[in-house]
């Protein structure tokens, strides 16, 4: 898939624009994935998705199981990334602590314009040592609109509502990013928070909540949902929005069957996986103080002088959520929680959409001879010896998906005010050739500021001459894809 350059321009001269933001979270309960998540990605769909962002829960953390993970990537974010990156997405960022797993994906025309990208995570589960509960967190600048994205599995059993929002509110006191302007969860434009909260449905018994379900009376059930009664009494929870639940309990299921918990135990079925999101409020003025002198009170109104500063700028780029699905899907039986996606639409203007460099590949390439990389800066930015530029197949998976890389500082031949060139070495370049992409990454920003358009590079001459490779490219090609 070749992806042009100029579809950047989209949205430019002010106006507002809409991304589609496709969010999944699913409690996998140990189970290797699936065969295929078409159905979960609506990869069938007529609209086109730009994020992606999928949180998982229970993925399996068996000591040894979790080292090889570490090394490697998991079998389920190789699934996303195996299924998505042939329709030009890009797995920008991701975070793993033991059970929890928080993948974000992105088009590859976006890419630039995602920064300021860090991550987080806090245990709660078993005094906090092992990870098995707690929180996980990507937050990113998203054309220079604030997002963070907090991935949770809470305390289980119905008797815990008040300690799964007491683990809440201490994740939301403990994780920090360091950043002046968004320093905290809460100080984002935008804070989705999702995953197996784990909130039951109280009070009723189990023919009530199961006649409810086959008759699809979802509502009935709703006043007793106890995340819905929590946020009545908790101030912590009452930004967050969350569409309707109009969608069965996903919570406990037979394995590979749509019937409910038919175990001695027999579970009564919760919403236990959710998704909400807050768009955060405009500030409040400082109270009135008499006393000028007051250091309390000066350090209120600067503080509120900030947050008005913040308030302007938001009017000027403001940002708009709108849902446009809230559902589960059941045919999944791979775990004893169904999943849940929800679909947004992000509404937006775009503070920036101009990348930070342009780069692009200098005359043709082959393996045969040396190769030059032009780049140039075109918006000022904390630039570092550690900087490099990458080459990637199109198609690649992910930022750490290069062929090869080089060095700006330690390579660079030529310097001028307008254009830096690099070198690259012709023993990095891949005989086969093939079409691919330069990207540059900051290792600052620690994201990609710039992506060249689609080049290709030729096969080696010298290489085929010599023997070492099939003179039949094309054909080679075909016979390994095929």
């Amino acid at each position: 898939m070749l992806i042009s350059y100029s579809m950047y321009a989209r949205g430019r001269g002010g106006l507002a624009v809409k991304e589609a933001l496709h969010m999944v979270t699913w409690n996998v309960a140990t189970a290797e994935p699936p065969d295929n998540v078409s159905s979960l990605l609506r990869l069938q769909s007529p609209k086109t998705t730009d994020l992606y962002v999928i949180g998982l829960q229970e993925v399996k953390a068996a000591p040894l199981k979790f080292v090889a993970d570490l090394a490697f990537e998991d079998s389920w974010s190789h699934l996303f990334m195996n299924t998505l990156a042939p329709l030009g997405y890009i797995k920008v960022s991701s975070i793993r602590m033991q059970g929890l797993l928080l993948l974000f994906f992105s088009r590859l025309e976006h890419i630039p314009f995602i920064r300021d990208i860090q991550v987080s995570y806090t245990r709660t589960g078993i005094y906090g040592y092992w990870g098995n509960k707690g929180g996980v967190s990507i937050r990113l600048s998203f054309y220079g609109h604030m997002l963070c994205f907090l991935n949770c599995h809470l305390a289980a059993h119905m008797i815990y509502a008040k300690v799964r929002v007491e683990e809440f509110e201490h994740i939301l006191g403990v994780q920090a990013y360091s950043s002046q302007k968004c320093p905290h969860i809460l100080d984002h434009k935008v804070v989705f928070w999702f995953g197996d909260l784990n909130f039951r449905i109280a009070d009723h018994g189990m023919h009530f909540v199961r006649t409810c379900i086959n008759n699809e009376q979802f509502h009935l059930l709703w006043p007793k949902d106890q995340l819905i009664m929590m946020k009545k009494e908790t101030s912590s929870l009452q930004e967050f929005q969350e569409g309707p639940l109009d969608f069965q309990p996903t919570y406990k299921f037979d394995l590979n069957s749509d019937s409910y918990d038919s175990s001695g135990k027999k579970r009564k079925p919760a919403w236990t996986d959710r998704i909400l999101w807050r768009v955060k409020p405009k500030a409040s003025p400082p109270p009135d103080d008499d006393d000028d002198d007051d250091d309390d009170s000066n350090e209120e109104g600067l503080q509120w002088m900030k947050q008005q500063a913040l308030a302007k700028e938001e009017e000027d780029f403001p940002l708009k959520i709108t849902q446009d699905a809230y559902t589960s899907h059941t045919e999944y039986g791979i775990s004893d929680h169904k999943p849940v996606v929800g679909l947004f639409q992000l509404e937006l203007k775009k503070m920036h959409d101009t990348p930070l460099v342009r780069v692009c590949a200098e005359g043709e390439w082959s393996s045969d001879f040396d190769a030059v990389v032009n780049y140039t800066i075109l918006q000022p930015f904390p630039s570092s010896a550690w900087d490099w530029i990458g080459l990637y197949k199109v198609g690649f998976k992910s930022m750490t998906d290069y062929v090869t890389y080089t060095w700006v500082k330690d390579d660079q031949v030529s310097l001028s005010d307008e254009l830096v060139q690099v070198y690259v070495s012709k023993d990095e370049i891949p005989l086969l050739g093939g079409d691919f992409l330069l990207c540059y990454y900051s290792s600052n920003l620690q994201c990609i500021l710039g992506i060249s358009e689609p080049f290709r590079i030729q096969e080696s001459k010298a290489a085929i001459e010599g023997g070492l490779i099939a003179d039949n490219i094309d054909g080679l090609d075909q016979a390994m894809s095929g």
